[in-house]
């Protein structure tokens, strides 16, 4: 069994991490513009190469940060938000993950003149500035045109799904099916709420597989249910090459290194790479903004995205991620790149 851990060195950033409220300088700042910054997890890869890049980011943007870490708690969110706030914080940037939950907190800031945007997640209500986002719909049909391609349109697949509180989760998940449902109708989709938990994701599809051994394709809508897939996979002598009647055809989101090394080792087939790195950046770059109460418009932008009104009040930068593979192969209209393509954010140095 091949035993995966963070590799970031969380503990030498713990210390950092789990600290209330920390301040982090890039540079000289307007007086008075300091942004707040909550973190809302640091238990994943994904998010823990997010926060790397947010210090990053601030230093090029010449803005000092305050920072705090919710730990996917939305009570712990709305509290960061309040002590933020006591600070003199101008703006805030975010990435709730009970979309629902956090409205009150945003209607809060809105009463107060304080902008957010929102970084991954779209809140259900309330006000924010910008969500910088990639298109979490586009992610569902691109795992099911993957899957409906290499299962040539018939046989059974599990679907790990993230939590139905969050609005990405909902994407992902209604996105998958409708896709399914339209394009391989011969295909069953068994979905399975994993709450974005890799215990959760383990139990679940040990399930499955003990229920229908003869599943073929595993659709985890986040990296937390890659490592215990694998396990799980290897377990039953089903981590074979796909030119093996064995293989179970295996799609995740993320786009951490991770999982490009387990594509270039024919231990996954796919992932989406969500843009750990842009939403570090374009995130305080409109946060920036709001503060210098610039407007923003509907249309394409300088960084090969699309801003989308998404209700009236609320604009979303749709950015790009793109469908990564062993191949660079297409799927009906999907197009996919290399594992190991430079452009992807996990395969930069200091990533």
């Amino acid at each position: 069994m091949r035993l995966r851990s963070v590799r970031l060195g969380v503990s030498a950033v713990a210390s950092v991490l789990f600290s209330a409220v920390l301040t982090a300088c890039g540079g000289p700042a307007p007086a008075g513009n300091v942004v707040g910054v909550d973190y809302p997890r640091s238990d994943t890869d994904f998010w823990n190469s997010y926060i790397k890049y947010v210090p990053r980011y601030a230093d090029q943007l010449h803005m000092a940060i305050k920072t705090t870490n919710s730990q996917n708690d939305v009570a712990n969110l709305t509290a960061n938000v309040q002590t933020l706030v006591s600070q003199g914080v101008k703006g805030v940037v975010m990435a709730p993950q009970d979309t629902a939950a956090v409205v009150p907190t945003l209607n809060t800031l809105a009463s107060k003149k304080i902008p957010v945007v929102s970084v991954d997640t779209r809140p259900d209500g309330g006000t924010v500035y910008m969500v910088v986002r990639a298109d979490n719909r586009a992610y569902g049909e691109k795992a099911c045109r993957f899957l409906g391609a290499k299962l040539h349109g018939a046989g059974k697949v599990v679907m790990l799904e993230g939590d139905l509180s969050s609005i990405n989760g909902r994407d992902r998940t209604d996105a998958f099916n409708q896709c399914m449902a339209a394009n391989f109708p011969n295909i069953a989709v068994f979905g399975d709420p994993a709450n974005w938990d890799s215990n959760t994701a383990s139990q679940k599809l040990q399930t499955e597989l003990t229920a229908h051994p003869d599943i073929k394709g595993v659709y985890m809508q986040a990296s937390f249910g890659l490592a215990p897939t694998v396990q799980i996979l290897k377990q039953r002598n089903l981590l074979v090459p796909p030119t093996d009647p064995r293989h179970v055809f295996v799609v995740s989101n993320d786009g951490i290194a991770e999982e490009l090394k387990d594509i270039a080792a024919g231990e996954i087939d796919a992932t989406v790479s969500q843009p750990a790195d842009q939403y570090a950046q374009y995130a305080l770059r409109y946060i920036q903004d709001a503060i210098a109460g610039k407007p923003v418009r509907p249309g394409p932008t300088d960084h090969n995205s699309t801003i989308v009104a998404v209700r009236p009040g609320v604009m979303e930068d749709q950015l790009s991620a793109p469908l990564v593979t062993a191949d660079g192969a297409s799927f009906g209209p999907v197009s996919s790149i290399r594992y190991d393509d430079k452009s992807l954010w996990a395969n930069n140095s200091g990533s």
